[in-house]
């Protein structure tokens, strides 16, 4: 049977969140959103319920989003069959525009429209407006898939400066106009660089970096830069989760504080992860600090 909460019981959470409130307020938190978090509208409406009530509490939030799956289904739907090596998409040219359509246009702006309809004020835009994200062919036998080579982040101080939520779709392009396809954490974790984000957010479909991958009672709350390396040395991290935490490690030594690798389909995950005691997923910071419990992702959540 569900439980009744009396009034002093929220007020009670509120007054534990207040700490986390004065310590995000006017700090820039980057979330990467996509893959299974997108694939239902339930997990899509309470994503956007989190990212409004950051917003509102006075966090400066940038959302950069994928979208795969969408593209996918998009692609068969005109007949196209995808293909991948290593993970990526192989995007010719009438791919990249079907990628086009469907982050900057359908994706893009449904997630702005939610969040608007949450209280919020966002302003859809991909990496393409402003040159934002600059980038290069990452393999021709990949086609327009592309790597980044610069971010311009004053678009997006710009709008956070006005008080919106900048919601980014992963698309770049260079200096002939060519548009390229970019990895959504990838992008994420470049612009968190570019801004000094305080945090950067990755949402995905596990509960977070596993000791074990088949058993998901095998969760590392906390881990630093060193041991991630170690770990993808010795194969404990492996496949697709490798470039996820290669980009981690990036914007950790690139100005991010500290880095958050968490399930997307836990509802208000991130507001689980910024405001209680125990978080939520992985944190991937620099270092550990040696006096404290290594495994207490409590401790290296108070300071950065």
């Amino acid at each position: 049977m569900a439980t009744a909460f009396s009034n002093a019981d929220r007020a009670e959470v509120l007054t534990q969140a207040l700490p986390y409130f004065k310590k995000y307020y006017g700090k820039t938190v980057v979330v990467k959103y996509g893959g299974n978090a997108m694939l239902t509208e339930d997990l899509q409406q309470q994503v956007m319920e989190d990212i409004v009530l950051l917003h509102l509490v006075g966090v400066r939030v940038v959302l950069v989003h994928g979208g795969g799956p969408e593209i996918t289904g998009m692609l068969k739907r005109v007949g196209k069959e995808s293909q991948f090596v290593n993970g990526l998409r192989v995007t010719d040219k009438e791919t990249v525009e079907i990628a086009q359509m469907v982050l900057a246009g359908k994706i893009n702006k449904t997630l702005v429209t939610y969040l608007e309809a949450k209280g919020g004020s966002a302003i859809g835009l991909s990496g393409m407006d402003g040159r934002m994200i600059t980038a290069k062919m990452k393999d021709p036998a990949l086609g327009y898939v592309g790597e980044i080579t610069k971010v311009n982040p004053v678009p997006i101080r710009d709008l956070l400066e006005r008080g919106y939520i900048p919601v980014i779709s992963s698309l770049g392009c260079d200096k002939e106009g060519n548009v390229y396809n970019i990895n959504a954490d990838t992008a994420a974790a470049k612009i968190a660089s570019a801004l000094h984000a305080q945090r950067l957010i990755l949402m995905t479909n596990i509960q977070g970096l596993l000791k074990d991958k088949d058993d998901p009672t095998s969760l590392i709350p906390l881990i630093d830069m060193e041991e991630a390396e170690g770990m993808i040395g010795s194969g404990i991290i492996s496949g697709g989760m490798i470039p996820k935490i290669e980009c981690c490690i990036t914007a950790l030594k690139n100005n991010v504080s500290k880095v958050i690798i968490m399930d997307g389909r836990i509802p208000h995950s991130v507001l689980m992860e910024l405001f209680t005691d125990t978080g939520a997923g992985t944190m991937i910071v620099k270092k550990k600090k040696a006096e404290k419990d290594t495994a207490n992702k409590n401790d290296e959540r108070t300071d950065d």
